[in-house]
């Protein structure tokens, strides 16, 4: 089964609500004959998630609206949060989930990582759901054995048909913004490690269905090689996603 290659740009915590509109606008003629090839999303910081959609809905864009965290619950007292609905009433399409700098600095788990997982779909959202191993993980030479209990942890449950549609991104906490980076066979490795778990709890339909991306200091000159192997459908860029014409080559190469 032929997996459409998706590029996600992380914008982490850059851009204004204005700066976004307007690099929206910019990436849009670059990459609006590549649409059929390849699903294009961007995921700016909440606050600009308004203006990025109205672009996307006013321009007719074939652009994916994604946000970069969400809580779990539907309402309530959880001041400075985020719930599925208001994501939904701005037209987003993914949300990033488990994203290694919310592990680290917000204290994200495999637990709420499953928690909001399974309140994206419910939403009727599809997660990003972020997985990756330390240096001191793969030094040990135990980044498969890592990775496969963080996706074990995610994807518990959630359905067959949610799990063929679900994306993760296999991105080493040690290569995001280092500029180091995996070789692309050990990244593949991984990312078939990754589906071969899914597959084991929901089968092979599922596993093969769902797309896995690759992220960690993804730039123009690197992504082709990364998008050449077999297990790896895309990629979640970080900084090269900040320019337009850097995510658009990344685009380019996953077509």
């Amino acid at each position: 089964m032929a997996r459409r290659p998706m590029v996600a740009g992380n914008w982490k915590m850059y851009k204004t609500a204005g700066e976004g509109a307007i690099l929206t606008q910019n990436i849009e003629p670059l990459v609006s004959g590549i649409w059929d090839d390849v699903e294009v999303v961007v995921c700016p910081p909440y606050t600009a998630l308004k203006s990025v959609s109205t672009v996307i809905e006013l321009d007719r864009l074939t652009m994916g609206l994604g946000a970069q965290d969400v809580h779990w619950e539907h309402e309530g007292a959880f001041t400075g949060a985020i719930a599925p609905r208001m994501l939904v009433d701005l037209r987003c399409d993914y949300v990033i989930i488990g994203h290694s700098e919310r592990r680290e600095y917000f204290g994200e788990t495999d637990e709420t990582v499953s928690k909001k997982a399974r309140a994206v779909f419910a939403a009727g959202m599809v997660p990003i759901v972020c997985v990756g191993e330390s240096l001191a993980v793969r030094e040990a030479e135990e980044t498969e054995t890592f990775v496969r209990g963080q996706v074990r942890a995610a994807i518990e449950g959630l359905s067959a048909e949610d799990a063929s549609r679900l994306v993760i991104a296999y991105e080493p906490v040690w290569a995001i913004g280092t500029g180091r980076t995996p070789t692309p066979e050990g990244a593949n490795d991984v990312a078939r490690s990754i589906r071969a778990t899914v597959g084991a709890t929901f089968g092979q339909p599922s596993a093969i269905s769902m797309r896995v991306l690759y992220g960690g200091s993804v730039k123009p000159e690197n992504a082709a090689m990364f998008f050449a192997e077999p297990d790896i459908d895309g990629a979640l860029v970080g900084g090269a996603a900040l320019e337009a014409s850097s995510f658009a080559a990344i685009v380019e190469a996953a077509r």
